[in-house]
């Protein structure tokens, strides 16, 4: 596994591609400084993880919803008005108690935009894409804190172009009395990656 410090200098050289690129496309008139800004607040506040943390905590308490949604996710999403760009194709995978389920892309970084918003990071980054492959369960507890008892089943669910993954995290416990919206705000990114769980409730 690389460094920590190696993991930051990748993550720093994509960045730094990233702007140059940026700066390119604003120059030669492709795009403008505007644009760009309200891309940015597009997947900042209209799509991301708080859609996906809807469509969580509605499968959570609608059987019906979650049955459809594990059939086709892209059509249930898109009963919640949740879809587009990046997420035509898309497939949840449920995690049980005998099964928990991790996502990659280990050819770029594919990644269901609508439900996810844009991908951290650390997702882009080769150390993840080549090492949750090779030994998921060491990487989940070393890199995440994330313990994954050795009873648990992992999987590892390579996202394409073609399909993309993401993750019906498990309720948690003590939740029952918690209505849709408390639910929603349980559920974070890293749960629907598949490299933490969702929160627990505040007693």
């Amino acid at each position: 596994m690389a460094s920590t410090d190696t993991v930051l200098r990748t993550q720093e050289e994509i960045t730094a591609r990233v702007k140059a690129l940026e700066a390119l496309l604003i120059e030669r008139g492709v795009l403008t400084t505007a644009a760009v800004d309200r891309l940015a607040e597009v997947y900042e506040n209209e799509v991301g993880p708080q859609l996906g943390a809807k469509v969580v905590a509605r499968a959570w308490t609608d059987p019906e919803f979650k049955a459809r949604l594990l059939d086709n996710a892209t059509t249930a999403c898109a009963e919640l008005g949740i879809g587009g760009l990046q997420g035509e194709d898309m497939i949840v995978v449920e995690n049980t108690d005998t099964v928990h389920n991790v996502l990659v892309c280990t050819l770029c970084s594919c990644y269901p935009w609508p439900v996810l918003g844009l991908p951290p990071n650390w997702y882009k980054a080769p150390p993840f894409r080549s090492r949750i492959v090779r030994e998921p369960r060491k990487m989940l507890a070393e890199d995440f804190g994330f313990p994954v008892p050795d009873s648990i089943e992992i999987r590892v669910w390579d996202s394409s172009s073609e399909l993309r993954y993401w993750v019906l995290p498990q309720r948690p416990v003590g939740t029952e009395g918690l209505s849709v919206e408390e639910l929603e705000a349980l559920v974070t990114r890293d749960s629907m990656i598949g490299v933490g769980p969702a929160a627990a409730p505040v007693s």
